[in-house]
């Protein structure tokens, strides 16, 4: 494995989310602080409701902390506006959501393309990128077809190129082999690490999967909006 340089990229700094409904308060998150270096691989962990997806929502700026702050390559995300959080997913970010998220009326080349249209990157060495990250996971020959023509297992590849492919800082990955044979699974989370190894990019995934927690560096077990243990793994 290559030297990782120093530095975090991604910091929360006690951080709080409540969710208010019918004047009913829920607090998701209740205080949490945790780091994570450049290059380096953690899975979070615990039961529904413990506030693993609220935090990967957090850290990805989807959703704005309550209270507290967080710092994505050392810029204060929760103080800044829409417009600037957008540049930042696009820029810094690569998702991979349980639901897939592909767009349906295009193909599979399209979708993974899509993200370096939006930022004018879609150059011809950029779409041979993409079909290789597609032929590595074995959709190679899946390229013109539609979302709806595909198994689960399939679309979620294709999520997973998709994230990949504008070379983030950060990959940020909820459930990523959730609908994958155990098979398909080992040869993505291989694929996300070496090209994550490669570049010195972050992963944060969150997963029930043990399997899948002990491949990361470390391990952060979440129980009621709390960190509960962090556990360094075995390399």
């Amino acid at each position: 494995m290559k030297t990782k340089p120093e530095g975090n990229v991604i910091e929360v700094d006690h951080i709080r989310k409540v969710y208010t409904t019918k004047n009913i308060e829920y607090m998701a998150i209740k205080d949490v602080s945790i780091s994570l270096k450049k290059g380096e691989f953690v899975s979070v962990l615990g039961p529904s409701g413990s506030g693993k997806t609220t935090l990967m929502n957090l850290i990805g700026t989807l959703d704005r902390p309550t209270h507290g702050r967080i710092l994505l390559d050392g810029i204060d995300v929760s103080s800044l506006n829409d417009n600037q959080l957008a540049n930042i997913r696009n820029i810094k970010i690569g998702f991979i959501f349980q639901s897939y998220n592909l767009v349906p009326y295009l193909n599979v080349l399209q979708n993974v393309v899509l993200s370096l249209m939006v930022n004018g990157r879609d150059t011809p060495e950029k779409i041979e990128d993409a079909k290789r990250l597609l032929t590595e996971i074995g959709m190679g020959t899946q390229l013109d077809k539609k979302p709806n023509e595909l198994s689960g297992g399939q679309q979620q590849r294709v999520a997973i190129a998709r994230a990949l492919i504008n070379n983030p800082q950060i990959i940020l990955a909820d459930e990523p082999t959730g609908n994958l044979d155990s098979k398909t699974a080992e040869s993505v989370l291989n694929l996300i690490i070496k090209e994550c190894e490669e570049k010195h990019t972050t992963i944060l995934v969150v997963t029930h999967d043990p399997d899948v927690a002990a491949l990361s560096e470390r391990s952060i077990y979440m129980k009621d909006g709390l960190i509960e243990k962090q556990v360094k793994n075995r390399h």
